[in-house]
């Protein structure tokens, strides 16, 4: 058994509540089962919202929906939406987005960037879209005050050559798509929250 794995089995057996001894002696006796709790186990995460991608078609139509709607778009997210990389949906499509804090991840103090997407696929989430940004921007019109959503995805590469994120930001009296780094190395503290697609 490699290091890794013992230290998993160490953290399964912390948690573990007070087990009655026969429905532990299933799980050995049925790997299979032990997988599929486990797997149920990792799915703790509720659904934030689902949102639609695809009804904008292009970056245009977007920031005019975004105007219209009151908010605002930061020039470093304005930056990020005139890049090559950044796509929409080619048609509609619902997604299922979950919210979870660093900590939430299992990182006490602070991760990298890179480190936070690992753990969440390994917990059954998925990167974002690009386009998950600016329709979340569309469709919260409720956000509180005060909250930051970071959205995970790959990073894109602004005009002067920042790996860049989007963030949904209800800033005082302001709703705006704004824009931060997607460094790999950039460390994002414990109460940071991300936004992530749930994997189908």
């Amino acid at each position: 058994m490699d290091k890794q794995t013992a230290k998993l089995g160490a953290r399964i057996l912390e948690n573990l509540p007070n087990m009655d001894s026969e429905v532990m002696q299933e799980w050995i006796d049925d790997p299979k089962g032990l997988q599929e709790a486990l797997r149920q186990a990792l799915c703790r995460f509720k659904t934030f919202k689902t949102i639609k991608l695809g009804t904008k078609k292009s970056v245009k139509a977007i920031r005019q929906a975004i105007a219209d709607t009151g908010c605002y778009i930061s020039g470093w997210a304005n930056d990020i939406l005139g890049q090559f990389a950044f796509t929409a949906a080619t048609k509609e499509t619902e997604v299922e987005l979950v919210v979870v804090s660093v900590a939430e991840l299992g990182f006490k103090d602070e991760a990298k960037y890179s480190v936070i997407c690992k753990r969440a696929q390994q917990l059954g989430l998925a990167l974002c879209p690009a386009e998950v940004g600016p329709q979340l921007r569309l469709q919260y019109p409720d956000q509180p005050k005060g909250e930051w959503l970071h959205v995970a995805m790959e990073p894109i590469t602004d005009s002067v050559s920042n790996l860049s994120l989007f963030i949904v930001v209800h800033n005082d009296d302001e709703r705006l798509l704004y824009g931060d780094h997607g460094r790999p190395d950039c460390l994002w503290g414990a109460g940071d929250r991300f936004v992530f697609v749930r994997s189908k």
